[in-house]
């Protein structure tokens, strides 16, 4: 199953109530899903995971707090991208080297957290 710990909303509760409303500087976000090959399923899990640290970062960061996420580019990217950089000041794609020149995995780096 490809919905692992990290996508219950009980761990994702647990992760808040730890930080006690102590706001973070940084999130960092490695996360996906294992990859069956089927775009059309494994972009949405993607995202969904991406979605996910990023509700935590916008909600736990301090003011001009970082989020850097790895995000697979596809449906979905374009509307969470713009989303994004509403919310930091800086928002740049990197794609390591260590990645394969064909996969749509990218890093965002995001910095200067505007908080609400």
């Amino acid at each position: 199953d490809w919905s692992s710990d990290v996508c219950s909303s009980d761990l994702y509760d647990q992760i808040v109530t730890a930080l006690a409303g102590n706001p973070l500087d940084a999130v960092l976000s490695d996360l996906a899903p294992n990859m069956s090959g089927l775009p059309e399923v494994d972009q949405p899990r993607a995202m969904y995971l991406v979605e996910l640290a990023t509700e935590l970062a916008i909600g736990t960061l301090s003011p001009g707090g970082s989020f850097v996420t790895k995000v697979f580019q596809g449906e979905g990217f374009e509307a969470w991208h713009r989303e994004i950089r509403s919310h930091f000041q800086r928002v740049v794609t990197r794609k390591p080297s260590a990645s394969r020149p064909r996969s749509r995995e990218v890093y965002i780096v995001a910095t200067g957290f505007k908080a609400p």
